[in-house]
């Protein structure tokens, strides 16, 4: 009997592994699809003050208020967009006057003439890189092929961006026929935590876009002062390029310290690169550096830390998981997804202190 009762038990928990495991593999062949659905969410979430304020005070329908939010937002794309095309426009034309091979020697010469300077002995790590494969192999046409692997990602990234525009329109028209059908689902007697849950997932995820919109700001400032210290056109565009890429966590601030550091150098692209253009581009490395020190230590301790209440190492953790999952869009969405995670399994597990003190 009790030889029964353990082979059960074993054969149960496989088949619930083996369960689990299936349901995980189809999430993770869908996590296109799962993308979508967490961006249109988190949209439909920012522009739910907007439906309420056309709703209640306008007295729109939820079809005309669904509209009109969806055509400002996609108006506040384009416009986004359009202020970037003479940024690029400029940098192609900067772009087609750059002589790769003239700018790799020019490189070449100022490296070995400080490494003459400062570093004479033979066997430093400063000789041993200039004169490895890898130095020699180094090629700077890679600067021009950057720019067109900006261009040619835009055909996905128009087709993810309609889709979610589609998503998100109807999340916001038929938001409340949606919570009443997955009301259905739920026991009557979870009804009330599931509400409990729609508020706090609400005010938690209003107060993280909030301080992201301070964060980005502070940025952008911090960015346009560098840029005009520095002189460099198209400043505005620039530093709200710079200061939107930090919403991607990790990643986003080396892709902006390193277009910072291309397009200081294609601004200054017809002058002499030894006398001007390096120290340019040093400068703005150093500026950058400084301001991501006053980000990662000032600002966002200052902004996030009680944001969406969860400890530091937590949101490392589930960022690095979302982003082996889905890649770029991971990133950005991991906080949002994780605090509703968060705040669903809390309030369905609030008898289980265990549960309860862990996710506190």
């Amino acid at each position: 009997m009790i030889s029964k009762v353990v082979t059960d038990g074993i054969l149960g928990a496989i088949k619930k592994i083996i369960l689990y495991s299936l349901v995980l593999y189809f999430l993770y062949i869908i996590r296109p699809i799962l993308v979508y659905l967490s961006v249109s969410l988190v949209v439909a979430v920012i522009l739910n003050p907007t439906i309420l304020f056309l709703k209640t005070k306008l007295k729109f329908n939820n079809t005309f208020a669904a509209i009109t939010s969806i055509t400002g937002l996609v108006s506040v794309i384009f416009l986004i967009i359009k202020s970037f095309i003479p940024l690029l426009v400029e940098q192609a034309k900067n772009l087609s006057l750059l002589n790769s091979s003239e700018l790799q020697s020019s490189v070449n010469n100022i490296i070995e003439k400080y490494s003459d300077l400062y570093f004479t002995n033979e066997s430093s790590i400063i000789n041993s890189f200039i004169n490895s494969k890898l130095f020699n192999q180094l090629d700077f046409g890679y600067i021009t092929e950057l720019l067109n692997n900006i261009v040619s990602s835009l055909g996905s990234f128009s087709i993810g961006l309609f889709t979610i525009i589609f998503i998100t329109f109807f999340f916001l028209k038929d938001s409340e026929i949606i919570l009443e059908k997955l009301k259905i689902l739920i026991p009557k007697k979870l009804k009330s935590n599931i509400n409990s849950s729609l508020s706090q997932i609400n005010e938690l995820l209003s107060r993280y876009f909030i301080a992201l919109i301070i964060q980005i700001t502070i940025l952008f400032v911090l960015y346009l002062i560098l840029l005009a210290i520095v002189g460099i056109n198209n400043i505005i565009i620039i530093a709200f390029l710079c200061a939107l890429l930090n919403l991607i966590p990790y990643i986003g601030p080396l892709i902006s310290g390193f277009l910072l550091a291309v397009l200081t150098l294609t601004n200054y692209i017809d002058i002499d690169f030894g006398a001007i253009v390096l120290s340019k581009v040093i400068y703005v490395v150093i500026g950058f550096v400084i301001v991501q020190l006053i980000d990662n230590f000032l600002i966002q301790p200052l902004l996030f830390s009680k944001s969406v209440k969860s400890h530091p190492l937590e949101i490392f953790l589930t960022i690095l998981v979302f982003g082996f999952l889905f890649g770029v869009t991971g990133l950005i969405l991991a906080v949002p997804c994780y605090t509703i995670i968060k705040v669903i399994v809390r309030t369905a597990y609030s008898k289980n202190s265990t549960i309860t003190k862990f996710l506190n």
